[in-house]
């Protein structure tokens, strides 16, 4: 079964080059987006397995692009908000807008190379329960 790629919203491109070669090296494709339109664009030419953001992009309005990326994708992939862990407003807010997972950035890099598989539909299960 081939899996679909992920996207990733990030403008950084130090961390941006960290998820990807994550995982090119589990053998996954994530494809980055630097804005939101972007990211819809991509998710408008193969629906994602999973969709990654960085919750302090600049501009990003969480509601606003989950609503949007619900009416472009048949079935809403799962969605991963990750930030600042000092930044606990806009990580609930995150979660409250509908994100399934909403991690502080340090947790997220914990976790980025075994959880990621699932983090972007690729492995066995439902996504892991809303923590952080």
């Amino acid at each position: 079964m081939s899996v679909p790629p992920g996207l990733l919203l990030c403008s950084d491109l130090i961390f941006t080059s960290r998820i990807t070669g994550t995982a090119r090296d589990l053998g996954l494709t994530v494809k980055v987006a630097r804005s939101p339109e972007a990211l819809l664009a991509l998710a408008r030419e193969a629906p994602p397995g999973g969709v990654l953001l960085d919750l302090h992009h600049p501009g990003l309005d969480v509601p606003d692009l989950l609503r949007r990326l619900g009416e472009v994708c048949p079935a809403m992939p799962h969605v991963l908000g990750y930030g600042s862990h000092v930044d606990v407003a806009t990580l609930r807010a995150a979660r409250e807008a509908g994100c399934d997972l909403v991690l502080p950035r340090s947790k997220f890099v914990e976790d980025l190379p075994s959880a990621l598989p699932a983090w972007l539909g690729a492995g066995a299960g439902e996504a892991p329960a809303n923590s952080g």
